[in-house]
């Protein structure tokens, strides 16, 4: 046993396989057995037991294989021979691209074309590809100019009112529509843009006369450039809902608002039904007047036309005898009804406040050509409290004075006792603290003349 076992170790093994002349040389089973039985195997005799026994799995293995592919080729190409399967020639080259499935011409799939990583067929032609920013090789420079692009967030509802109401206000102050309409774009306004128009009209119910003008003319130039007529349409349906809460603050809100309404749809700002959309859908009262006031204003004869005054014409446009005119007016019913209030709220409704001259002019002309002495002391009254209110400044309380000092002279020849009354009313403003020393001091006073005797030729002396 020794002997063969030396044999089995000098032998040259291949892959595995023991030599087909090793078969004779292993033991008898049933040696093995008895021997096992009998507990007198070696350690040499176990390990070359265990060997033989895996040789003959893999022949077993490798004759049961060949005999299977065989028969499947033999069933394909109906019994014709073929390459050895086991030769060199038969084994199957894995990148090969014909098909392996017996069926066709042997050609390769789809033409050569199918695959990963194959060029595709003979003479086709690819589109060109836009460059994917995502590909591992996409370079930026070599797509030409980079664009940046500065891109503002859409304003939520706390900003919005924050942004445009300062807008909104500056307008009052320069009236110049062209800068508003800049600032707005520069906004990112979204679905709020139509909200402009609500809060350009709150404001100026607040405001002055000159300020509802100064808006109607803004809400015309906006439409086209920054608003669309269907954006001024839900803007103003929707301060018609809320034309409740406008009250509160303004109680003429109602009227104010017919009054947008109409000068909208006259500047074609507003499309011409847009009256017609609320005809037997209305039951609040106040949006109903509102609506009664717009179609009154655009029913009268030649009303579009005269709708550009339908808020007068504010300040400084107005003509100075307009101007003059409101003023006369203002005194002498101050002088009728004693109201200082009052006067003073139609002082500031004309909102000319560089002309306030003017009326320290007038008041002090219509107290030279004022009889008694009741004159005297309401317009010093009057001066008073423009002058403490701060309605009236220095400068031009000042310059209405010298106005009067430099036409003295010819108010003179309608007015004779004119230095007289002028020397006592410049006297009273002066302990009234009306005006200063030196105006006072610079009033001119007419010199007292007396005639001597006829022996003297007649000369005066003075």
């Amino acid at each position: 046993m020794a002997t063969d076992v030396e044999a089995w170790k000098s032998q040259p093994q291949e892959d595995g396989v023991f030599p087909m002349g090793m078969e004779e040389e292993f033991p008898d089973e049933d040696e093995l057995n008895e021997g096992e039985v009998n507990g007198n195997w070696t350690p040499q005799e176990k390990a070359l037991h265990e060997a033989r026994l895996k040789a003959k799995a893999k022949r077993r293995l490798r004759r049961t294989s060949s005999r299977d592919s065989t028969r499947e080729s033999l069933s394909e190409s109906g019994g014709e021979n073929i390459t050895d399967p086991t030769s060199p020639k038969g084994k199957i080259n894995l990148n090969d691209r014909k098909s392996r499935m017996g069926k066709g011409r042997g050609l390769p799939k789809k033409g050569g074309a199918g695959g990963k990583g194959v060029w595709g067929a003979a003479g086709m032609v690819y589109e060109l590809e836009e460059p994917d920013a995502r590909d591992p090789n996409y370079d930026e420079s070599s797509q030409g100019d980079t664009v940046y692009e500065t891109v503002a967030p859409e304003l939520e509802e706390e900003e919005f009112e924050k942004m445009v109401n300062p807008i909104v206000q500056e307008y009052f102050e320069h009236g110049d529509t062209k800068e508003v309409e800049a600032l707005l774009k520069e906004l990112n306004l979204g679905s709020k843009k139509y909200k402009v128009s609500s809060v350009a009209v709150s404001l100026s119910l607040e405001g002055k006369a000159s300020h509802r003008e100064m808006t109607s003319r803004l809400l015309s130039d906006l439409v086209g450039s920054v608003l669309t007529h269907g954006e001024l349409a839900h803007a103003f349906d929707n301060m018609l809902k809320e034309l409740g809460d406008l009250i509160l603050d303004t109680p003429e809100a109602a009227q104010m608002l017919g009054q947008f309404i109409a000068r909208a749809i006259a500047d074609h700002a507003l499309p011409l039904d847009f009256l017609d959309r609320y005809k037997g859908r209305v039951d609040c009262d106040h949006v109903r007047a509102a609506l009664d006031r717009a179609a009154v204003l655009l029913s009268i004869k030649h009303g579009i036309m005269r709708l550009d005054n339908v808020w007068g014409v504010g300040g400084g446009q107005r003509p100075v005898r307009h101007l003059i005119k409101e003023m006369n007016l203002l005194l002498k019913e101050y002088l009728i009804s004693g109201d200082v209030s009052e006067a003073e709220r139609c002082l500031r409704d004309l909102e000319v406040p560089h002309f306030h001259h003017e009326l320290v002019y007038e008041a002090v002309v219509m107290v030279l050509e004022s009889s008694g002495d009741t004159a005297i002391q309401m317009m010093v009254k009057l001066l008073q409290v423009f002058w403490k209110t701060g309605l009236i400044t220095l400068d031009q309380m000042n310059r209405g004075f010298q106005r009067v000092y430099d036409e003295l002279p010819d108010i003179n020849l309608d007015v004779p006792h004119a230095h007289t009354i002028l020397e006592k009313f410049v006297d009273l403003c002066f302990q009234e603290a009306v005006i200063t020393k030196q105006l006072r001091d610079t009033c001119p006073s007419r010199g007292r003349k007396r005639f001597v005797s006829e022996g003297d030729g007649g000369r005066v002396k003075e």
